[in-house]
């Protein structure tokens, strides 16, 4: 009903960068660890209907992406 995670798409072009790194001889243990600073909202109004939960405006205006 409802996922709160990181972009995928965030994390794939994240790995690019550290692949295109290596792949120009830097050394990985040079390369900082990275974390995701992008994360999504994602509200299954669907599944919610179905078990009679009420989703809010507010908690909808906030979402990356709403399934119905």
């Amino acid at each position: 009903m409802i996922a709160y995670g990181p972009n995928h798409a965030d994390i794939f072009r994240r790995s690019a960068a550290v692949i295109d790194k290596i792949l120009k001889g830097e050394k990985p243990g040079d390369i900082p660890v990275q974390r995701t600073v992008k994360f999504n909202l994602r509200l299954n109004l669907r599944t919610a209907k179905a078990l009679g939960v009420d989703i809010s405006p507010a908690l909808l205006a906030l979402a990356d992406e709403v399934i119905e």
